[in-house]
């Protein structure tokens, strides 16, 4: 059985990286402008989740739906993606941080697809920081898929979707719920994106574009995060007080 990934006292956080496309075309630059500079907004934010008590950091790169985008766009997101694992990978193992890739890989180039395996491979012993990338990911796809290795007799627990869900995407540790779902760009909504891990997700959307999104936005995210009261359909510590004093 797979280990389980973080420890439950560091963050589940995951990211919709939005608002490349129209940060760029706001400064008459072309969509691909964009998605590099999206790119340094997410070494800044992989930088800043440590120290901010994140354990894990799922950002969502490329929907299964982008492919339906611009075929020159797709190219040169799948290019960028590709520069960013191989300039990226010192960097994973100095700070400790594991990446892995979840999503299909059916579809990637052959390129992409080394590329993938051999900074799995590389950043596989970092402890500090556990970064999932979702590439060519679909949350219905995934769940369909895990469903249907659910063998006949099984127990059909929460906690044994979570391991075969976690199996079908990728060789990684499972990682459980999302405590924390964060969606830049101004849009308000989860876009087929960790359905099932965001159950009780606790959701923050910011205005700002994608490239813009820095340390200090994710900072903000967390501590409004640790301002709310989770109570997973129990009664919240007020509640529950005032309950328990109307008993006695």
């Amino acid at each position: 059985m797979q280990s389980t990934w973080p420890a439950r006292d560091l963050l589940n956080v995951a990211i919709i990286m939005d608002g490349n496309g129209r940060w760029a075309t706001r400064r008459g630059l072309p969509r691909s402008a964009g998605h590099r500079a999206g790119a340094d907004a997410v070494r800044r934010v992989i930088e800043a989740a440590p120290e901010l008590g994140i354990g894990t950091l799922t950002l969502f790169a490329f929907s299964s739906d982008n492919w339906r985008r611009p075929i020159e766009e797709v190219h040169a997101l799948m290019w960028l993606l590709r520069a960013f694992l191989r300039s990226e990978t010192k960097r994973f193992i100095e700070s400790g941080a594991r990446l892995t890739v979840i999503g299909r890989r059916d579809r990637l180039t052959a390129r992409l697809r080394t590329e993938i395996r051999r900074v799995e491979r590389a950043t596989a012993g970092g402890n500090k920081l556990n970064v999932r990338v979702a590439l060519d990911y679909s949350a219905r796809e995934s769940i369909v898929r895990a469903a249907a290795r659910l063998q006949p007799g099984v127990d059909a627990s929460v906690e044994t979707f979570d391991r075969i869900l976690a199996e079908s995407l990728s060789d990684a540790p499972v990682t459980g719920g999302i405590d924390l779902l964060i969606r830049s760009g101004g849009e308000k909504r989860l876009s087929d994106f960790l359905l099932w891990e965001c159950a009780y997700a606790e959701l923050v959307f910011s205005d700002r574009m994608w490239p813009d999104f820095d340390r200090d936005e994710l900072r903000s995210a967390v501590e409004e995060f640790h301002r709310r009261e989770r109570r997973f359909g129990g009664l919240g510590v007020e509640a529950a007080a005032a309950a328990s004093a109307g008993a006695g």
